[in-house]
């Protein structure tokens, strides 16, 4: 899936007053992007209309509960909720389904996904987010450009391959880094690759706590009874609920996959302390004999031996190295060193 540098809807709708992002109808010869006022109309008969509100606007609540009062009450608290995980809920012949996208918003981060909540039947489509959504975006320059949905179920099934698709390119990536990070660490394990391992870990269980119930929730929508769900949406659904499948399977794999890296990292960062430790304790193993020695004769008192003797010194020297040779020797014969660790 490939997205548009910039795919911000051309409808001037949204004023101070209206918090309509797009308006659309969707079938019958009126199809099109339509005014607030065809828009109100066209929701409340059997033509199918699209709109997508705005849900950081002041008025959005006025709004739906004026224009959309013969709504199920729960359908529109469920559409102006803040707080939301996906969800599906059965309200006569409609759906309310709350669905969660990738976050390409510039500037933030895309498993901070974005919430999409939707109130769907065969005569209507009213969608509220509270930020940009690109599926959203893609969907309205579909329909811009003649080649849009026309049904309720077709609209169902393009959103979700939409947000599906996003999610999936996201898995990819996540996919790729892990293996350039797999292989740094088995080939450098630095500790500097601890910070990458954590960080992709936090991106993995962010996306997660979306990404299953959303797994869920398309599974609801294929079991779904609704009117407008026919055979072939059921399948398609069916289809990318079977790819959401996959997808939660992989993002988990990925998240086992970053705690083995990290115990990798781990274990060889420790391994190398170890190492090190080995090397101190055995050079304090050789010299400290010969410190004691070399601390013994240079106690500045009467009666020490080879005071007057030229030659002392050299013959301490020898002494010294013999006793270290001998070391070294004895470590090397119980395998404490020079073997391959």
């Amino acid at each position: 899936m490939r997205y548009p540098a910039d795919t911000r809807p051309e409808g001037p709708l949204m004023t101070d007053t209206s918090p309509i992002l797009l308006a659309h109808i969707l079938n019958g010869p009126d199809r099109g992007v339509c005014d607030e006022t065809k828009l109100i109309h066209t929701l409340r008969e059997d033509t199918l209309g699209w709109v997508h509100l705005s849900g950081t606007h002041g008025a959005a609540e006025d709004w739906i509960m004026t224009h959309l009062d013969y709504l199920d009450p729960q359908a529109a608290e469920a559409l102006l909720d803040v707080d939301t995980r996906p969800r599906m809920m059965a309200l006569g012949d409609g759906l309310m389904i709350i669905l969660r996208g990738m976050n390409w918003n510039e500037g933030e981060d895309p498993e901070d996904m974005v919430s999409v909540r939707m109130y769907i039947d065969a005569h209507r489509i009213v969608t509220i987010s509270r930020k940009r959504v690109r599926s959203i975006e893609l969907l309205d320059s579909e329909i811009r450009r003649g080649r849009g949905p026309e049904s309720a179920g077709a609209f169902l099934v393009q959103l979700i391959e939409y947000l599906v698709a996003g999610i999936g390119k996201f898995q990819t990536s996540l996919d790729k880094q892990a293996e350039t990070l797999e292989d740094a660490v088995i080939a450098q394990g630095s500790e500097s690759l601890r910070r990458e391992v954590v960080d992709m870990r936090l991106q993995v269980i962010a996306a997660l706590r979306f990404l299953v119930p959303q797994r869920d929730v398309l599974s609801d929508v294929v079991r779904s009874d609704a009117p407008f769900i026919d055979l072939v949406t059921r399948r398609e659904i069916e289809e990318e609920a079977i790819k959401m499948t996959r997808i939660v399977e992989d993002m988990e794999e990925l998240r086992d996959q970053t705690m083995v890296l990290r115990e990798e990292l781990s274990g060889q960062l420790s391994d190398r302390l170890n190492k090190n430790m080995f090397v101190m304790s055995m050079a304090s193993v050789i010299f400290l004999p010969l410190g004691f020695l070399t601390g013994l004769f240079g106690v500045n008192v009467g009666g020490m031996p080879g005071v007057n003797d030229s030659h002392a010194f050299a013959d301490l020297a020898i002494i010294c190295a013999v006793i270290a040779v001998v070391q070294i020797l004895g470590l090397v014969m119980l395998r404490w060193i020079g073997r391959r660790r």
